[in-house]
Formats: C-alpha cells, sequence, structure tokens
C-alpha cells in the first residue's frame, strides 16, 4: 500500500528530488525519475515533479517500492572526531539558525590532509532538529569569528539569497603593518588566481578578463606610532582572500599574513606571528523577517595583541554606518 507523508516545517522549500535524497538516500536519482514519470509519486494527488518545491503541510504519495524495497545505502563517512564542541562557539541560536564564533586555525570545510573541520563537525549541533545544520558561508581556516550556520533548508536559502543581494553588513577587524595614508577609503581591485599551480591558492589583483570585481571599505580605528595600525575592514563583495589582498595592496599587510605580506608580515615582540584577521561583526536580513546583528570576540592572540598596543577591544564604533543599507 502506499504511503502518506506530512511536509514538515524543516522541508519546506526544499526541491522534492533533495526531499527524498535526505528522506530515502539509497533511492537512485535514475530510479526517483522513472517513478515519476509513471506518476507513482503524487503531491497533493497530482503526478510530481523533481524541481518542484515542497511547502509545509503538503501530503506526499509513496509508492511501495520506495517504502519496503531493499535498497543498497552507501554506509555514511564516520563523523569527523574532534576535541573542541561547535557548541561552546555558539554565540547565538534560535529555531532558525546558529551563530558561531569560529576560532582561528579550525578550517570551516574539508580539504586534503584536513581532519577537523566545522562542516564535519554539524552533527554535534542538531539538537532537536532531523536535519543537519549547513553552512551559509565560510571563513578562511585562520580567519576567526562570525560564522552563519542554517537549521533549515528554507534559513539556508533566506540568508544565502541575503549575502548574494548584498542585504548584509560584515565587519573584519585586523592589525595590519604600518599605516594606510588615508584613514578611510575603498579599495577597489579586481581578483584573479595568480597563475602559479599549487596546493597553495593565492590571490593577485588583475586586469586579465578572468578577474572577478572586488570592493572592500576600510578606516583605521586607531594606530600604534607608525609601526601597526587597527583597521575594520568592510567587504563590499566576497572573493576568495579578498582583505588580505587589498590591504596589502595598500603598503599595509594584515600581521601574520605571510601568504600576502611576506616577512613584512610578522610580529614584533609579544604580539604573535598569527594571522590578525577577525569578522567581528555580522548584520544580516533574517529568513523570517527582522535583522540579526551579532558581533564575536576577538580570538586569544588578537586579544592579547590588543591589550599590548592599548586598543580597546569591546569598542562598538561602527566607520560604516552611513553607507549600510
Amino acid at each position: 500500500m502506499p504511503e502518506l507523508r506530512k511536509i514538515d516545517s524543516d522541508d519546506d522549500g526544499v526541491r522534492l528530488d533533495r526531499w527524498f535524497k535526505r528522506h530515502y538516500p539509497g533511492l537512485t536519482h535514475a530510479r526517483l525519475e522513472k517513478l515519476l514519470r509513471k506518476g507513482e509519486v503524487r503531491l497533493d494527488g497530482k503526478r510530481a515533479k523533481s524541481a518542484d518545491r515542497l511547502s509545509t503541510g503538503q501530503t506526499l504519495r509513496l509508492p511501495p517500492q520506495v517504502i519496503h524495497d531493499k535498497v543498497e545505502v552507501r554506509p555514511k563517512s564516520a563523523p569527523v572526531q574532534s576535541t573542541r564542541k561547535l557548541e561552546d562557539m555558539i554565540l547565538y541560536m534560535d529555531k532558525h539558525l546558529f551563530v558561531l564564533n569560529k576560532p582561528s586555525g579550525l578550517a570551516t570545510q574539508g580539504g586534503s590532509g584536513l581532519k577537523e573541520h566545522v562542516d564535519g563537525m554539524l552533527d554535534q549541533i542538531t539538537f532537536e532538529k532531523n536535519t543537519r545544520p549547513k553552512l551559509v558561508h565560510r571563513l578562511d581556516r585562520d580567519t576567526s569569528g562570525v560564522l552563519l550556520v542554517a537549521r533549515t533548508a528554507q534559513s539556508a536559502a533566506g540568508l544565502s539569497r541575503a549575502l548574494a543581494e548584498r542585504n548584509a553588513s560584515k565587519i573584519y577587524w585586523a592589525l595590519v603593518k604600518g599605516v594606510p595614508k588615508e584613514k578611510q577609503g575603498i579599495i577597489k581591485g579586481a581578483l584573479a588566481k595568480d597563475g602559479v599551480r599549487g596546493k597553495d591558492e593565492r590571490m593577485e589583483i588583475s586586469e586579465s578578463e578572468d578577474a572577478k570585481f572586488a570592493l572592500t571599505e576600510y578606516a583605521v580605528m586607531e594606530q600604534a606610532g607608525q609601526e601597526f595600525s587597527w583597521i575594520a575592514a568592510r567587504p563590499i563583495t566576497g572573493r576568495t582572500h579578498q582583505i588580505r589582498v587589498h590591504l596589502a595592496s595598500l603598503g599595509t599587510p594584515i600581521i601574520g599574513d605571510f601568504k600576502y605580506g611576506g616577512v613584512e608580515s610578522r610580529g614584533k615582540g609579544a604580539v604573535a606571528d598569527k594571522l590578525h584577521l577577525h569578522a567581528r561583526s555580522l548584520d544580516i536580513a533574517r529568513p523570517d523577517g527582522g535583522r540579526l546583528q551579532v558581533t564575536a570576540a576577538l580570538p586569544p592572540h588578537m586579544a592579547k595583541s590588543w591589550a599590548l598596543l592599548g586598543f580597546d577591544p569591546n569598542d562598538a564604533r561602527d566607520p560604516f554606518v552611513r553607507r549600510k543599507r
């Protein structure tokens, strides 16, 4: 006998084929398409298609083949083993999303040789939901700070749309070597890969056809003589390594960023040779209306540098407030 399934709120907005992949991972795409062509899968009594978007409360009719057939299911990969707990990184949570304060040194996603990363640890924070959380954006491994994680497919789509439409403002704090000539400004420089093949991806300002437009606002918050300055940076676009390349282009590389600053980015004294770049705050349109505003405390090595240089780690100034949407 067929089975009727009600679509719950966690699956609102999900494509039909992705719903089956989520709930019946052993059902191949080809097999699903055959069932759809024969009209054996119905949505609210009507023939369904792979691309149909599901809504909360709709009724999905599942044929006996889906429910009872023994289809070989590939074993799930073992969860990432980690001594870290994502729960300890949560700054904010509700039924739609999490905001994490990602530590420096923890990768956002997996890669060659990486055994520990946020994406592989998301099963730690499913809590009462029956769906796995999903990353909305990423931070470089050595960049700390605000990281958004959606708890439902609908939230992931809404937050991703807000980022794509630039209905969000992300502010980063950086400690750089030297002081920019202009204390506040906009850096315009299209970015492209530098063309050197290898594992260590590197970007550069370029006028090539492959270069992607990139725009960063910046403001000097404080300075320690002419040796160091604390910069707030607001990326208008979201290109790989954008802030790092743009600040280096001013002759003020980020401390600890040896990829783009070379020896000039070396710390001094008790200022550590670790990347001093932190996603400090986020203001973004919420998927359920209104706005989400959140701030992340500095990581230990940056907090130590701020104390050494006499900077205020709790400074709440926003030098870009007039330019925001």
